[in-house]
């Protein structure tokens, strides 16, 4: 093999690595009719021993959940709204990267990538499409426009599944620079909320030009000694004297109940 032809078929190679596939949904009908058999075989613990949410979410709410998802969920309701919208693959270090890519008609959109959180999945983010793209049909002016880039994170919905360690909030964030330039942004903004916002938040901090900014709706805004605490199964650091005043670790102890009624109160409402 010559030089020239070596070299070429290693830009082939790169070529088609960098290749952005158009990406189509469909569940086989076997799929479907096996997760539903597995959620309505469920063997259910007994029920709680007090008569409200002290222990946790009560049996019957997931049970009235499980219910839902094993006979009444449309997915091919869901699958069509997929569809319907414009989805990609693309190859970035060795993993597939699947993506919906909506760009607006309007002329100087702002280019931005938006990160789903966990437990979630960009089907979170398809709601934001058509204000952000098209703001002029939802009362906004053309200057409010996006394009927008909204990739499943590795490992979830339709992108691949990293086989070794590495795939971590920066590394993410270096795939989502590499994501916006190949689809030919040279400038552009990013989003992101839970896990999107830690990634989002890496993105700022590598820096790259081509970012001009960053917004996330889960800012980290804890000191790195109390993050550590918190995850370290030691003493909440909301309750340390040296750490807080009595004032805002009150405030924290409201916070936190407040919270968990919430969380509560949410897988209540989802099958309500």
């Amino acid at each position: 093999m010559t030089q020239t032809s070596a070299t070429q078929q290693r830009s082939e190679q790169a070529s088609d690595k960098d290749a952005i596939r158009p990406f189509h949904v469909n569940v086989p009908g076997a799929e479907l009719t096996e997760l539903r058999r597995r959620i309505n075989a469920t063997k259910w613990p007994d029920r709680e021993t007090v008569p409200d949410q002290s222990q946790g979410v009560q049996l019957a709410t997931i049970q009235a959940l499980a219910q839902y998802w094993g006979t009444e969920y449309d997915w091919r309701k869901v699958e069509a709204k997929l569809n319907a919208l414009p989805q990609f693959i693309t190859e970035i270090d060795g993993l597939d990267i699947h993506f919906i890519h909506v760009r607006s008609k309007h002329e100087n959109a702002l280019p931005l990538i938006v990160t789903h959180g966990w437990p979630g999945s960009i089907i979170e983010q398809m709601k934001i499409i058509g204000p952000l793209t098209n703001p002029t049909a939802h009362g906004g002016s053309a200057s409010d426009a996006f394009h927008l880039v909204i990739p499943s994170m590795p490992g979830y919905g339709f992108s691949g599944r990293p086989t070794t360690t590495g795939w971590d909030g920066p590394h993410i964030a270096r795939a989502w620079v590499v994501l916006m330039k190949r689809l030919g942004y040279r400038k552009f903004v990013a989003q992101g909320g839970d896990w999107g916002a830690v990634i989002t938040e890496q993105m700022g901090l590598l820096a790259p030009p081509e970012l001009l900014g960053i917004h996330t709706n889960m800012p980290g805004v804890f000191p790195a000694d109390i993050d550590k605490a918190a995850f370290s199964g030691a003493p909440a650091a909301w309750e340390q004297p040296q750490l807080f005043s009595e004032e805002v670790r009150a405030g924290f102890r409201s916070l936190r109940k407040s919270f968990l009624g919430e969380k509560a109160g949410r897988a209540e409402r989802e099958v309500a």
